[in-house]
């Protein structure tokens, strides 16, 4: 039973997430909308990786759902 154990905590599952990242006074703030974590670094970076370890970190605790994919675009509106 302990082995089982051992093996399933060695499979890892990989998630893509969208991050948005802008930078606010001298810092750069990373977002996961999709989790809600947010990180913040002096480099993009820094903050990227910051939150890449809050982000699993918190799944660790509240696993979420698979998921089907999200697609990530933009839009351009002209507007007076």
């Amino acid at each position: 039973m302990a082995t089982i154990r051992l093996l399933l905590a060695l499979v890892m599952k990989t998630r893509s997430f969208t991050v948005i990242v802008y930078k606010e006074d001298d810092m750069y703030v990373a977002e996961c909308p999709e989790v809600g974590t947010v990180d913040q670094g002096e480099t993009i970076e820094q903050a990227v990786a910051g939150l890449r370890e809050a982000t699993r970190l918190y799944l660790e605790e509240f696993p979420m759902p698979e998921a089907s994919p999200r697609y990530l675009t933009s839009i351009e509106v002209s507007y007076a």
